[in-house]
């Protein structure tokens, strides 16, 4: 599929920024800014709960190439953070973004798997060896060394305050973390961890 041109190109970007804007996807939303949105679409992710990046708010953006769509854009966070899959400039190395891109994937879907990426990182495809190091050997110490970062550098998601306890939170009107969603978390991170050992034990044969 060839790259889309001039006002076939400028239609499908402004659909999509509309959709992103109006109905976008769980923990997305669309930053609206002064970049040219047929080269640059801002968005900020709400840190899944259950992870180090949970109550914070990361700023990233996707950078659209002329060859769009027959190649990916680049995404980058424009937040520190402190992830296996994230360089020190910010690049996110995801396979949607690479090999596994298709020309119809819609930015929406790309952010959806940006955050899903805060949840279950992909350590054998590492940006950042260090997180990847300390995620293979030592969950807790990863996890420390992201909230610290993540307490340094992304701003809070203020907190909707209620008068009277929730049925899942506390009098300030936090909803707790799902418990049955925070296992399944915990599952996926050791089937990750797991599969990533076996792939490096795989190339020293």
């Amino acid at each position: 599929m060839a790259a889309l041109l001039g006002s076939d190109l400028r239609s499908r970007m402004a659909r999509e920024v509309r959709a992103l804007a109006q109905t976008p996807p769980e923990g997305v939303t669309y930053v609206a800014t002064e970049a040219d949105a047929l080269t640059e679409v801002h968005a900020d992710i709400a840190g899944p709960e259950g992870t180090p990046y949970s109550g914070a708010r990361f700023r990233l953006k996707l950078v659209i190439g002329s060859e769009f769509p027959s190649a990916p854009p680049r995404g980058f966070f424009l937040t520190k953070i402190f992830h296996p899959n994230v360089a020190a400039n910010g690049d996110i190395c995801v396979n949607t973004l690479k090999r596994d891109w298709k020309p119809e994937t819609t930015l929406a879907h790309i952010l959806q798997v940006i955050r899903c990426l805060l949840i279950v990182p992909f350590p054998e495809s590492s940006l950042n060896d260090e997180a990847g190091h300390l995620f293979m050997s030592s969950y807790d110490e990863y996890a420390q060394r992201a909230r610290l970062m993540t307490d340094l550098h992304a701003p809070k998601i203020p907190v909707v305050r209620s008068a009277t306890p929730t049925a899942l939170g506390d009098s300030n009107g936090e909803t707790a973390p799902d418990a049955a969603q925070l296992e399944r978390q915990k599952l996926e991170i050791a089937r990750v961890k797991a599969k990533a050992k076996k792939k490096k034990g795989l190339k020293r044969l």
